[in-house]
């Protein structure tokens, strides 16, 4: 990569911002039915900029569900192959009324371009176009092979994408799948992610009398399920903060000294966290960090709870039946449906007498770490600090994408989460924007992970 490349972008960058400008135009609005027509627009959008940036064999694929796009350049024989993944969906733009700009008419102020779907995912998802446009146009050859696979239902929970990498393994195979969906740590300080959770979620049900009981005629006599489901629930942990379920731990191994040289790098501060959230203190497991305990350790956590009247005032009666919804984050090697079993296990096992419980498994998701020190990760490393001048940093996701595991496992390929957003650019929220400053870093940046890939053997 020498200046060639970086005359093409300058020279370039107002088209390339406009071609974003009309990407983000579309509201392809995965969650609403009333979007389906702007879904197909923007997959077919999505599909010619693939074209014209220079790769083959593109195609808009049917799924039950919204399209997914692929398209790939296999012309590096001997060099690794990189899959870009990507979204073309987006958030509802609702509330509309806090916005300061229409959400799908982008509007640039200063660096920054706010619309729905700036930095997530669309913003993020072209850089990897324009630099496969930039490089072929400059060089007229790419340094690896690259594929992309961009789909249409990722805030939607991507219902459709894993039968399809099931169906289509060959056809995405690669050694490295690339992400830009997330941000850099802050502005000016790239980052890698190189784990995220895991996800398990149930709802318990406990069940008392048959029908609502009057308090003064059957008070202190039968059982209540709001107090049975809350002896449930506080039987989750132990007075030190640790998950009190038989197993729950089971091989989970404590932060290496890698990871946890590299976490004494990260810019947190307890007390400011703490402060910003309007706490008097912080709260988790004894014997770890907060950093700890919010990305290497599982948790246990109820997320609501239903029961006996939510009417205005009061109604005296001893509530029937009770819910709780649960979410369980799951750090490797803990597996979903294994946790779901000991949690339905331990929940039999303290529920009081008199009331009968149900535990009902929703969602799952598996967890995922790239080792710090894979090549894949390292060659991020080095791409960041050549675009940024600063070593990247290492962090790991207290969030969950289920998606990652799945491309690891089913096409045997290290995950690289690369991102080049920022976490105060209000995704899913109103005023979301992308910072385009960020938005040139990030096409020589890929750039520069290409050349570094390319001198690893495929």
């Amino acid at each position: 990569m020498d200046n060639k490349l970086l005359t093409y972008l300058a020279e370039h960058r107002d088209e390339h911002i406009e071609q974003l400008k009309n990407l983000i135009r579309i509201p392809s609005v995965s969650a609403l039915s009333k979007h389906k027509d702007d879904m197909h627009a923007c997959s077919q959008w999505m599909a010619d900029s693939l074209t014209k940036a220079g790769l083959e064999k593109v195609e808009v694929m049917q799924t039950p569900g919204h399209p997914i796009i692929y398209g790939e350049w296999l012309h590096a024989e001997g060099k690794p192959t990189i899959l870009v993944y990507g979204h073309y969906d987006v958030q509802p733009a609702e509330p509309l009324e806090l916005w300061n700009s229409d959400p799908f008419e982008p509007e640039t102020r200063g660096d920054k371009l706010y619309a729905r779907g700036a930095t997530d995912d669309k913003g993020q998802l072209f850089i990897h176009v324009k630099a496969v446009e930039a490089w072929l146009q400059t060089y007229g050859t790419l340094p690896v092979n690259i594929k992309f696979c961009i789909e249409g239902e990722e805030e939607i929970t991507s219902p459709n994408l894993a039968p399809f990498i099931e169906q289509y393994q060959d056809k995405l195979s690669a050694d490295i799948v690339l992400i830009s969906d997330g941000p850099i740590i802050a502005e000016g300080q790239p980052s890698i992610e190189y784990g995220l959770r895991g996800m398990a979620g149930c709802e318990i049900k406990v069940q008392a009398s048959n029908t609502d009981l009057h308090s003064g005629l059957f008070g202190g006599g039968v059982p209540n399920a709001i107090h049975a489901l809350s002896d449930i629930l506080s039987s989750f942990h132990n007075a030190n903060g640790a998950v009190a379920i038989d197993g729950f731990y089971d091989g989970i191994a404590p932060f290496t000294e890698q990871e946890r040289e590299a976490s004494s790098k990260l810019p947190i501060n307890e007390d400011q966290i703490r402060q910003g959230l309007g706490l008097s203190s912080l709260y988790g497991e004894e014997g770890y960090s907060y950093y700890e305990r919010t990305t290497s350790r599982p948790t246990v956590e109820v997320t609501s709870v239903t029961g006996g009247f939510q009417g205005e005032g009061i109604k005296p009666i001893i509530p029937s039946k009770a819910s709780a919804k649960i979410a369980c984050r799951l750090v490797p090697p803990q597996v979903p449906s294994d946790i779901l079993d000991k949690l339905e296990a331990h929940v039999i096992k303290v529920c009081p007498v008199g009331v009968t419980v149900t535990v009902d498994k929703l969602l799952r998701g598996n967890p995922y770490i790239t080792p710090i020190d894979h090549p894949a990760i390292q060659a991020a490393s080095e791409a960041y600090e050549y675009t940024y001048s600063k070593p990247a940093l290492y962090t790991r996701g207290g969030g969950s994408i289920p998606i990652v595991e799945v491309f690891s496992r089913v096409l045997g390929a290290a995950v690289v989460l690369m991102g080049f957003g920022l976490p105060d650019e209000n995704l899913h929220a109103p005023n979301e924007h992308f910072d385009l400053r960020n938005f040139d870093k990030g096409i020589v940046t890929t750039c520069k992970y290409w050349e570094n890939i390319a001198s690893l053997k495929a």
